[in-house]
């Protein structure tokens, strides 16, 4: 037994369903070797990575529509990665990136559920140089500015890892940490657009969430 309990779910973007292994619900806890407390993951953190949250399924609405032709790929905490798997079964080159020890486990699990080809995969945390994943065309997330100090951390990043000439896209719930984001991209020669949706059908007007879109250089 592998000490938490999963489901399945499925979720319709683009006219295709994907179906989906997560965990059975943010209850859900299992450590046995401590890996996870040592690289800073608690046990109230360390079943989020399971779900598909809101802000998830709106990135993977965006990703359906995004141009991805000659585009190499980042997407940056991807969590169970419905929107790399929605670029996998376009045929994007798309690289999938978490810090989760589990993350890896459940990707492939799901890429199998959906007859798709295993989706590449790099462990990364956002405090940690990483040189060899190199640089990218596109670099997407969902809810990652949810304290603080990600704003800056997720800069460094995009600075690390993003193209001269790129876009970023993410997915925010409103959780009041995305101005300071993009004054640290606008400082990297970044111009934002940014929109604004509902997280879901009960979301009433003015929308909280937002779909913010960066890009530099020549790139349409």
């Amino acid at each position: 037994m592998p000490g938490y309990q999963i489901r399945e779910t499925r979720h319709a973007i683009g006219g295709h369903v994907y179906r989906l292994r997560v965990l059975s619900d943010t209850q859900q806890f299992a450590d046995p070797d401590g890996h996870s407390a040592r690289i800073g993951i608690s046990s109230a953190q360390w079943s989020l990575f399971g779900q598909v949250w809101p802000a998830s399924r709106l990135l993977a609405q965006a990703m359906q529509r995004f141009d991805i032709e000659g585009k190499r790929m980042l997407e940056l905490g991807c969590g169970i990665g419905l929107a790399s798997l929605v670029l996998q079964q376009r045929g994007a080159h798309i690289v999938a990136s978490d810090a989760h020890p589990l993350t890896e486990v459940f990707l492939a699990y799901n890429a199998a559920l959906n007859s798709l080809p295993a989706l590449r995969y790099r462990e990364l945390r956002w405090d940690t140089p990483l040189p060899a994943l190199g640089r990218f065309d596109a670099i997407i997330a969902s809810d990652v500015l949810y304290e603080r100090g990600h704003a800056e951390l997720l800069a460094a990043v995009v600075e690390r890892h993003a193209l001269p000439e790129a876009e970023v896209v993410v997915t925010d719930p409103g959780r009041g940490n995305s101005a300071r984001f993009s004054k640290l991209l606008e400082s990297q020669g970044f111009e934002v657009r940014q929109e604004h949706c509902p997280m879901n059908d009960g979301d009433e007007p003015p929308h909280r969430g937002r779909l913010l879109h960066y890009r530099r250089g020549n790139r349409p």
